[in-house]
Parts: C-alpha cells; structure tokens; sequence
C-alpha cells in the first residue's frame, strides 16, 4: 500500500488523489504525519499548554478569547472544553446533500496537512485522529452549502469536526453503512468521546479547506481532459477527412503562445502517418455525400474553426489549467487558519491574527478553470455536432446511423444530451467569486464564495468529461462505419491505437439502434481510466 507522508510543505494534487480516490484493486493510500512534523506541532502544543493556558494570559484570539464580534471577551481556562464544543456547534449550520467521499476524504487529507506546517497549534492528538479515521474509512457526512469561503469553509468543516470528534448529532458513513458518528467510530475500534483543547475547534473549521479539496479533485481530472480532447479531435479530423496545415509548427511559431503550439504538436504526433487527411481520401465518395462516384471532390483549403482552431481554444486551456495548479499546489502546503503560531526566535512562539482563511486564491482559480473547461467542452460538442450530419461531415452517414432508416435513428440525441451539458456549463461558468455578501453582523464583510466557485468547477469539468468521451464514441462510429470504402487510407498512428482501445470496450454499433446511455458510460469510464491516453502514447510516444 502507498503511504503518503504529511510535512506540510510537499503533498502533491496527484498525492491527494491516491488517498481520496481507491486505486484499480480498490485500496487507498495510507496517510501519515511524517515523524519530524509530529515533533514541530508536540513542542509547540507543549509551550502552549504550559504558557498561555491560564487566565491571566494576554488575550489571544480564538485561544482565549470568543470568535468574531466576541474577540473581545476572555474565555476562562474552566469554559475551556465547553467552548471548544459550543464553537463547532455554533458553526455546523451546513445544508443540501453531502459531498461525495473523495471530497470528504481529500478534506480531512488536507486539513491534517496544514496542521503539518506547524503554525496552528493543534493538539498532535487531533492531528493523528484525524489522519486514523482517513484511514479507517470513517467518512464524516458533510452537506455541500453554507460556506462562503471566507473565515474559512466554517459550516462544512464544523460538521466533520462534530463527526471526528463524536458529537451525538454528527453523522458517518463506515463500509458503506449510514450511522451515527459515535457508532461507527466505536464500530472502528476507537473511542467515540474526545474532548478539543484550547483552539483546537478553530483550527478545525477555520480555513478554507472544502473549497481546496474540491479544487485539487477538479484540476487534477481538468489536466487528464486535456490529452483525451486532443485525441478526440484528431479522430473527428479523419473522420471528416480534415487538413493538417493548420498545425504546421511555422503557423504556431508566428504566434508563439506555448500551449497552442503544444496542442499542435500534440495533434500532429496523433495523426502521424495519416492518409485519411488528404485530398485523395477526400475523393471517395462517403454514404451521404451528395457527390456522385466518379465526381472530383472540391479542395478543401481550410477547415472550420472547430477543427481548425483547436491549438487556439486546446491551447489557453492548458496554460489556464497550469496557473490553477500553481495556486491549488501553494493552497495545498499553507496554513490557512486564524491566528497563526510563529516562533519568536527567543525561546518561545507568538500568536499573530491573519487573514489566510480567505479563499479568494481559489475561488478565482476554480473560476478561471470553470471558463477553460466550458469551452473546451463546447468546442468537442461542435466537432460531434458535425459528425451526425452529412452536409457538415462530408457524407458520413447521417446520425451515424447503422441499421435500417428511419426504424433506426442514430445518435442524433448524444448530441442533443452533450448540447445539454454544454448549455448547462455556460451558466456555471458566470464568475462567482466576484460575488460577495457580508455576513455575521458584518465582521466578515467581504468574502470570496470559493466553495460555491470549488463546486461549480467540478460539475463543469465532470460535463467536459462526458462531452469528451461523448466525441470519442462518435468519432469511433464514424471511422467505423465508412472503414470499408476508406480501408486504403489509413488513419494516423495515434488514430488507429485510439480506436483499438475504444473498440475493445465498445464494439462497433452496427446493427442499429441500442441502449446508448450505456455506451455513453463506457466512454466515460475510459476518459477517466486513462486507457485511450495509454494507448496513444504507446504508440506515438508522451503525448505534451
């Protein structure tokens, strides 16, 4: 088993998707404090405890004093085990449906690891925990809303500390069953009673944790679609017999922004050995081409701008999606709660009051990746789009109908289900964190909405997904339906070994219509495998 070892400084987006996500044979990576971070946090807890714990202390927030407009007013080391509850109490205001497991499991992952940076001052017992539940699959049931991003993701994360810590009310879901914490926790051998120290229920909620794990699972499954969109167009291209000029590296050097030059090399390694794009494959007359036998084919000069232009809209996507794992990689090793704990360089530590809760950084990240995306899927849905019909597809038969006409009608409604998705990624991509509402009587008078902007995200890139695969099956259909006439003009070499993989889960729909939904979730489920990517790239080399 894989063990992830947390340091606070050096996990990784791919890290946090081995332990939020089960492997081929279903296990998760094991997560862990690495030995020198549980060290850092004990000394630290250690000065607290035998320094600032008395009543006499200098106010300090959130150690020794209310939370919010109550920062003012000293809690008493005797209140303290009540406070620390009431706080999570307070907060666990969430609503709507819980989040699937691998948010839950990527939260609990990364909250544990900005502990590991040592500037919160948790108790190393609930950092450990914490980490001893991630990894005895005690999933603490979250509701997805109430959290605007701003003193942290307060309401989704008040209610895993309710979970971990074995409030009665609290809710988890242990080996699939729904039971209440302190069952399953007692269920998994551990003590359902804990009792948080001083700050310990600050440092749980307060940080905007939900809307990063949401953007570590949606950036990392947002850079696997960028490959599957690339080899997607390219069977779309030879299924339309397209050019190749368009992606001539001179074209891409008079306007040299990086990731459209790297699509285009990308594109062209596809689609190496290719004579399907060229004009003699353009002169056999296809199924539904108007064109009679015999007739020369007009020269195509240039494509339309779905196939054309694809280094040009494949391209940004790339380079948004680098910027957004650049944000989501410095989110992932920060300490994002309030106060921080420094060392004073003279023996002791120092608390000081920020704002790193703030989750501006993502929630603007997650807007940038929800627009890329969003366009990414609506220029797949325009090549697929082209594909059902004859008078844009150059004579492939119309629908990509196998089977007697009009008994059968094709795939004419995939496309009008991934038009759908598309109208639907539209909406989400209005920008959400340019939106923002005070709240708690003003204390928190500008927030970011990164959670809201963290969902969206991932429903987008989950649509772009399903349009992607959708190309993929359709574009297959194509090429297979017209591989009798065109069997002298071989496909390119990324071509041919993405319609091998394709094939081997989903044969040909030849005998005419079926239940599609189900080939629509085949295709699906090789996007996310990675297989048609693999099979590329064995053939061609590293795809970029």
């Amino acid at each position: 088993m894989m063990t992830v070892k947390l340091d606070g400084a050096t996990l990784r987006i791919e890290d946090v998707v081995r332990v939020a996500r089960p492997d081929a044979t279903g296990r998760f990576a094991e997560a862990v404090l690495a030995p020198e971070a549980r060290e850092r946090i004990a000394a630290t807890r250690d000065y607290i405890d035998r320094t600032w714990m008395h009543d006499d202390a200098p106010l300090m927030y959130a150690f020794n004093t209310g939370v919010g407009l109550f920062k003012d007013q000293r809690v008493l080391i005797a209140d303290m085990a009540d406070y620390q509850r009431n706080t999570v109490y307070a907060h666990a205001t969430g609503v709507g449906e819980p989040f699937a497991e691998d948010v839950t499991r990527a939260m609990m992952l990364l909250r544990a690891n900005a502990f590991a940076s040592n500037y919160s001052g948790p108790r190393v017992e609930l950092v450990e925990r914490l980490l001893a539940f991630l990894n005895a699959g005690l999933h603490p049931v979250i509701p997805q809303k109430g959290s605007v991003g701003a003193s942290g993701d307060l309401a989704p994360l008040a209610h895993m500390a309710g979970a971990v810590c074995g409030f009665e009310e609290a809710l988890m879901v242990y080996r699939g069953r729904l039971m209440p914490a302190r069952e399953a926790i007692a269920a998994a051998g551990f003590e359902p009673d804990f009792e948080l120290g001083a700050k310990d229920a600050s440092a749980l909620i307060n940080g905007s944790t939900t809307s990063l794990a949401l953007a570590a699972l949606a950036t990392h499954d947002a850079r696997r679609l960028l490959k599957q969109a690339d080899i997607a167009m390219c069977l779309s291209l030879e299924a339309m017999r397209g050019e190749l000029a368009a992606f001539d590296p001179r074209v891409h050097r008079a306007r040299p922004h990086p990731g459209q030059a790297r699509v285009a090399r990308n594109l062209l390694r596809i689609l190496d050995g290719s004579k399907r794009c060229s004009q003699e494959a353009r002169e056999i007359a296809f199924p539904d081409e108007r064109r009679q036998p015999g007739t020369p084919a007009s020269p195509r000069v240039q494509d339309v701008y779905s196939l054309r232009c694809t280094p040009q809209v494949h391209g940004p996507a790339a380079e948004a999606i680098e910027y957004v794992e650049r944000i989501v990689g410095t989110e992932m090793n920060s300490a994002t709660d309030n106060p921080l704990i420094f060392d004073d360089g003279q023996g002791g530590y120092v608390s000081i009051s920020g704002g790193h809760f703030h989750g501006q950084y993502l929630a603007q990240a997650m807007d940038v990746l929800g627009i890329a995306m969003a366009d990414l899927g609506a220029i797949s849905e325009r090549r697929l789009a082209r594909l059902i019909d004859p008078t844009m597809s150059y004579g492939l038969p119309r629908n990509l109908l196998a089977g007697k006409r009009g008994l059968n009608t094709g795939y004419a409604t995939v496309q009008c289900s991934m038009s759908a998705l598309v109208m639907e990624n539209r909406g989400l991509a209005t920008p959400g964190s340019v939106d923002s509402i005070p709240s708690k009587s003003n204390a928190e008078d500008h927030v970011s909405n990164s959670t809201w902007c963290g969902r969206k995200a991932r429903v987008i890139v989950e649509n772009v997904e399903q349009i992607v695969a959708g190309e993929l099956l359709m574009a297959a259909q194509a090429l297979t339906l017209v591989e009798p006439l065109a069997k002298d003009a071989p496909l390119g070499k990324g071509s041919r070994a993405a319609m091998e993989a394709i094939r081997a889960v989903i044969p040909p729909a030849l005998d005419g219509d079926r239940w599609y939904a189900t080939e629509m979730r085949q295709a699906l489920d090789l996007v996310r495998s990675g297989a048609v990517i693999a099979a590329v790239e064995s053939a061609v080399g590293e795809l970029e």
